[in-house]
């Protein structure tokens, strides 16, 4: 069952700043890259769908507590700034709390992984 959006604008609204601020900095980047991304909760968290396949969701790291980008194709994505962990097929790209976000990197790393979706790299059907 998909959340509505008032739930998905609770998620942001509970957490503190600076984390609130970020988190809410990167939603508004993710969702202006294209008008057929939208966003849904999974797994507690925010999901973005690039038409109906899972695209990227935000999430936030349990031990040093600043948020993340996590990449579903990360496997398919060359950003070197991207960290794949102990997974396989996504990888992510961690944010600092105590720095302003890189706009642009962010940005290019969005573009990158829907470049999948826009060019037939991974279906959307």
């Amino acid at each position: 069952m998909e959340k509505t959006i008032s739930e998905l604008d609770n998620y942001y609204l509970k957490k503190e700043e600076p984390l609130r601020g970020c988190l809410l900095s990167l939603r508004k980047l993710i969702l202006k890259q294209d008008k057929q991304v939208w966003e849904t909760t999974k797994w507690g968290g925010p999901c973005f769908m690039y038409r109906n396949r899972m695209f990227c969701f935000l999430a936030i790291d349990k031990k040093s507590k600043n948020p993340y980008l996590l990449l579903v194709e990360g496997n398919r994505l060359t950003n070197p700034l991207l960290e794949t962990g102990n997974r396989t097929r996504m990888k992510s790209y961690p944010v600092a709390l105590e720095e302003d976000i890189a706009v642009v990197i962010v940005e290019e790393i969005i573009q990158e992984a829907l470049a999948l979706y826009w060019n037939g790299i991974v279906s959307t059907k």
